[in-house]
């Protein structure tokens, strides 16, 4: 009869996490108090979002300084896909303002975490934030997907050449569009096309030196995107 009960209380714990993972897919209800907290810039203030997935979310975890004391808006989410990040696009980017978006996508997409999904299908999510992004005077910027050889959560999937075209894709894309393209993949991949072993723990999520390798490139990245017209 114990063992019953226990097994009845882990499924019913199981059944509401899906039912709320059901009821808001994008976690759009996330960062709602912070948003309204933030709310709209100060006059002059070049705001900046960061929108992305566990790599822009552990970045403020792992290195706050970076974003402490400057107009930087972390919006990453853990295990999030380019349709969830869609879904959030407007509460999330566009209603805070920001003068540049900076959009770290499509890992997590490749490794199946809301089901399959094509290189075409990446690029259908990158290219509508994007235009959203545009539409609302919004500069952006397109990073590359960090390299990756294995996931641990998902192996088997031979992800680096994914990685590898849908980068050129990226690439292609911001450049035939006047974005700015933030390849952080040449400064991180290793010679099996994966994450430099000196730079994550896990092959996916950069640590703190693979985070200090990043910073630089985005800041050069936003200034570039802000001096466009």
């Amino acid at each position: 009869m114990k063992n019953l009960k226990i097994a009845f209380t882990l499924f019913l714990s199981m059944f509401v996490v899906g039912l709320t993972f059901a009821q808001d897919w994008s976690n759009t209800a996330r960062f709602k108090d912070d948003n309204a907290k933030i709310g709209l810039p100060a006059s002059g203030e070049k705001r900046i979002v960061f929108m992305g997935n566990s790599i822009t979310e552990g970045w403020i975890n792992t290195c706050p300084d970076f974003f402490s004391g400057k107009s930087f808006v972390n919006r990453g989410i853990s295990g999030q896909t380019t349709p969830q990040m869609l879904v959030r696009f407007r509460p999330d980017v566009i209603n805070l303002k920001p003068a540049v978006v900076v959009i770290l996508a499509g890992t997590n997409d490749i490794a199946g975490n809301t089901g399959p999904s094509t290189l075409e299908m990446i690029m259908d999510n990158l290219i509508s934030m994007s235009e959203l992004a545009k539409a609302n005077q919004i500069k952006v910027v397109l990073s590359s997907v960090l390299p990756v050889f294995d996931y641990p959560w998902k192996p088997g999937l031979q992800p680096a050449e994914k990685i590898i075209a849908l980068n050129l894709m990226i690439k292609n894309y911001a450049e035939k569009n006047g974005f700015v393209y933030l390849d952080y993949f040449s400064a991180t991949v290793d010679e099996r096309k994966g994450l430099k072993k000196e730079l994550s723990g896990d092959g996916v999520h950069p640590n703190l030196a693979g985070y200090k390798i990043m910073e630089p490139l985005a800041e050069a990245a936003i200034q570039k995107a802000l001096s466009k017209k």
